[in-house]
This record gives structure tokens, C-alpha cells and sequence, in this order.
């Protein structure tokens, strides 16, 4: 099969994206183009593959679908979700739209540029819930928030938090990448404790700022993921460590967001939606294999915004 793609990203999370309006392909197969789409080793290459999905009679303008590298399908993806509101704007000819997503909506609209020619979009989503059973972990106790986990090998101090995507979120003095991926490994691999896995962060506080590492569920230690900043910004709220309400810098390897979050759970997080090339390309589902992309325009310009706006 055949497909016209977006290469995109928000925040350095990197996606291809296509519009599947009119396509009409089973689960199995849509998770055949992520793998071939996704693979770094492959032609392409991502943390995932986005989906612009129609609308429907709920009240949603248009829906999002992210399927991981691995071919598993997330919840949400907040970084991917800008991206795909900018497509969805571009080709309704709107400027803000409610979206369905995999198990929940969320509200988005274009937004005043993080940087000049940087292309950016504001997204509400929410809310977040501190339920064990919602983050999908089997413990005794209703929450954990700012506590040790039973049975997770790790003594430090979590908050556990769906977006509605599980996450892990402890704060630390520094990174420990090392750390981090074990961590990462262990919940990747679907123990009794997180038979759905779960997204780790690490979050260092700078002032009233954050910085965020993620193992991401179906990814693997990634440079950037929206849902984790967002969960971040909300467990730095919930713990007593940021206010309510501040608006927050968070910065990742990849680049950086605007966060805020309400005592409510509601987190708003305002970031760039890089569109850098367009392409169609050859695709096997049913082998998750994919020819080289035929590039029809790259966008030099949006991509040369970007890295004048990061910070070195």
C-alpha cells in the first residue's frame, strides 16, 4: 500500500503522520505501518505513527490515533497531538477543535509562536487521575502520590498518574539515565505490578521550571513525550513542589513546552508542531516492511525555526 505522510514533530518527539480519513485498515495492519514507519532502523523512522481519524457525531471536529514503534496503540501522545491538530486545522480550515482520542478528548487551538516561525498549538487535556487502578497498578492502596511503590524495584518516591496513558513520575536531583532504563526495562516487560506497563520519568526541579527524561511504553528511553511532561507539570502541583497554575518551562532533550496544571487535573501544555518534510512511501503491513519515501518538499524553514528557538 501506498501512503502520503507528514514527517513531523513536537518538541523532538518525531512522527510520521497521515491522514487516514478515508483509509480503512484493520487494527493489525494500521500497527504493521507503525512498526515499518517507526523502525530507526528503517527507512523513516519515529517514536510512533499518528493518525488524523475523522470526526464524529459527539461533538469531536476530528480524532488522533498513535500506534508506538513497537505497533501497541497509546492512549494519548500529547506531543503528537499538536501535530496532528495542525493537520487537522490546515485541511478543515478551523483554528481550534475538540479531538477524540483513543479513551478521552481534549481541547486544542492554535496559540501565539513559542519562538518566530514556530508553528504552535495549544492543547487542554484531562483530567488527569491519581487512581491505582486508572494508572493500571496492582497495589493495596487507592494512590500513590509521592510515595514508594510496593514491588516496583526502585526505593524512590513516585506519583502515579493516567493522562489517561500510565505514568511513573519521581523527582530527583539528577538523571540517571542508567537508572532510568532499568527502571524502564522492568515495567516494559509487563510485570504482575504493571501488566499494562507504564511511562517512567525522571524529573529534575529547576526553580519553578522542570526538566523530564522518559521511558516511554513502547518506545524506550525517548527524547521527548508530551503525556510525560504534562504528567509532570501535574505531579509537581499535586506534591506540593510547583503552585497550581504556574506557567512552567519544560524542557526535555528534545527541546521544551509551557505547562500549567490545576488542582482538578486539567494540564495545559502549549508547544510547537514542526512540520520538516512531506513524502509518500511504499508500506507492507502485513510484514511491517517499507521502501525508501519518495520526498516530495521538505520544510527547511520550520525546521531551521526550531533549532534557532531550543536552547544549545
Amino acid at each position: 500500500m501506498r501512503f502520503a505522510f507528514i514527517k513531523c514533530h513536537g518538541s523532538g518527539n518525531d512522527f510520521p503522520l497521515i491522514d487516514a480519513r478515508a483509509l480503512d485498515l484493520s487494527d493489525a495492519d494500521w500497527a504493521g505501518v507503525a512498526r515499518a514507519l517507526a523502525d530507526r532502523a528503517g527507512p523513516v523512522g519515529g517514536d510512533g505513527l499518528l493518525l488524523l481519524t475523522a470526526g464524529d457525531d459527539a461533538g469531536h471536529d476530528f480524532g488522533m490515533r498513535m500506534f508506538n514503534s513497537d505497533g501497541s496503540e497509546a492512549e494519548t501522545c500529547l506531543n503528537g497531538l499538536r501535530c496532528t491538530a495542525r493537520l487537522g486545522f490546515e485541511l478543515l480550515g478551523v483554528d481550534h477543535a475538540r479531538v477524540r482520542l483513543k479513551t478521552s478528548s481534549a481541547q486544542v487551538a492554535r496559540a501565539e509562536p513559542l519562538a518566530p516561525g514556530v508553528v504552535t498549538i495549544r492543547e487542554t487535556a484531562g483530567p488527569a487521575s491519581t487512581l491505582a487502578s486508572d494508572v493500571g497498578l496492582r497495589v493495596a492502596a487507592a494512590e500513590i502520590i509521592d510515595a514508594v511503590v510496593p514491588g516496583l524495584p526502585s526505593p524512590r518516591a513516585f506519583t502515579a498518574i493516567a493522562m489517561p496513558n500510565p505514568h511513573l513520575v519521581t523527582f530527583v536531583e539528577s538523571v540517571d539515565e542508567a537508572e532510568l532504563v532499568a527502571l524502564g526495562d522492568w515495567c516494559e516487560a509487563g510485570p504482575d505490578l504493571l501488566p499494562a506497563r507504564a511511562n517512567v520519568s525522571f524529573v529534575e526541579v529547576r526553580g519553578n521550571d522542570l526538566f523530564v527524561r522518559t521511558y516511554e511504553r513502547g518506545v524506550g528511553l525517548t527524547d521527548s513525550c508530551g503525556s510525560a511532561m504534562a504528567s509532570s507539570v501535574y505531579a509537581a502541583g499535586r506534591t506540593g513542589r510547583v503552585p497550581f497554575g504556574t506557567v512552567m518551562k519544560v524542557f526535555n532533550k528534545g527541546g521544551l513546552v509551557m505547562g500549567a496544571s490545576d488542582a482538578a487535573g486539567m494540564v495545559t501544555i502549549r508547544g510547537n508542531a514542526t512540520f520538516l518534510y512531506d513524502a509518500s512511501i511504499e508500506v507492507d503491513p502485513a510484514t511491517a516492511t517499507a521502501e525508501p519515501p519518495l520526498v516530495h518538499a521538505r520544510r527547511e524553514d520550520e525546521a531551521e525555526a526550531w533549532a534557532a528557538a531550543i536552547p544549545a
